[in-house]
């Protein structure tokens, strides 16, 4: 994402570079552009002045560290996270007879994608803000073969005693304007650092297969750049949700008349 007004331009892929390390002279070439901006103007619209723009560079300067610091902790979080969930479906692939979970993925949100939401948000520019007000940093998404297999794995996942649930948002019993459906937790989990033990929040999303699909492809097509989505093609888009909810009702009642017709042709052979 890049920052711009007139010949300024600041590109954020190389403020990640730099909060990453980077030279002195660097760094302070870095700061020196932004501050020599009169205006920067988000892609989104949204526009820094050049007030905003020297307390961002302060702030850059001042918690590079501690940024990456915490981003550290949300990493370790994602793994204790993911883990939890290998080790059920580790499990659930001996117990029972098939595995609900299909894929597993985690993502950290990106530096731009942070800072897009602070100021969208208006919350202060603090590590410490950060982390007390964006809950979704850490994520990671589980894809399930059926509705009712994502019920019982967050039942499962929920129970385990380091693992404190925050805020449940539940979009198949009420689905967004779009048609999303799925299932969100945001939870705390522990790290343990090598001095201490740390409390982190991770979002989780439990997903069907289909959802899965008809999510990932909305929203490459929704938010790329420069699209434009008419009226007609967001009508579309929400019937293909439905549609998606559909043929996942469907193909969990297809399962469950044959898993009720084995049953019923073991106890004749009784």
């Amino acid at each position: 994402m890049i920052y711009r007004e007139g010949r300024a331009i600041i590109n954020t892929s190389k403020m990640k570079y730099l909060s990453a390390g980077g030279t002195e002279t660097e760094r302070e070439g870095f700061f020196m552009d932004a501050i020599n901006t009169s205006a920067l103007i988000l892609d989104t619209g949204d526009v820094i002045s050049e007030g905003n723009a020297q307390k961002f560079n302060e702030w850059l300067k001042k918690y590079a560290v501690p940024y990456r610091e915490i981003m550290s902790f949300y990493t370790c979080a994602l793994m204790e996270v993911e883990t939890k969930f290998r080790v059920l479906s580790e499990d659930l692939s001996f117990s029972v007879e098939r595995n609900p979970i299909e894929t597993i993925h985690s993502r950290l949100k990106t530096p731009e994608s942070i800072m897009n939401k602070v100021m969208r948000r208006g919350i202060p520019l603090s590590v410490e803000s950060i982390e007390e007000n964006l809950n979704d940093i850490a994520g990671v998404r589980v894809v399930c073969t059926f509705q009712s297999d994502i019920y019982t794995l967050a039942e499962s996942f929920l129970r385990q005693d380091d693992v404190t649930l925050i805020a449940r948002k539940d979009y198949f019993q009420n689905p967004k304007p779009n048609g999303y459906r799925s299932l969100h937790l945001i939870v705390s989990v522990p790290i343990f650092l090598h001095n201490e033990k740390k409390s982190m929040k991770v979002e989780v999303q439990l997903r069907t297969l289909a959802m899965d699909l008809w999510a990932s492809t909305e929203h490459k097509i929704r938010y790329k750049k420069d699209n434009y989505i008419s009226p007609a093609d967001s009508q579309a888009l929400l019937e293909c949700a439905h549609s998606c909810s559909e043929i996942d009702r469907k193909m969990e009642q297809i399962y469950r008349n044959i898993q009720n017709s084995k049953k019923e042709q073991e106890k004749n052979k009784q």
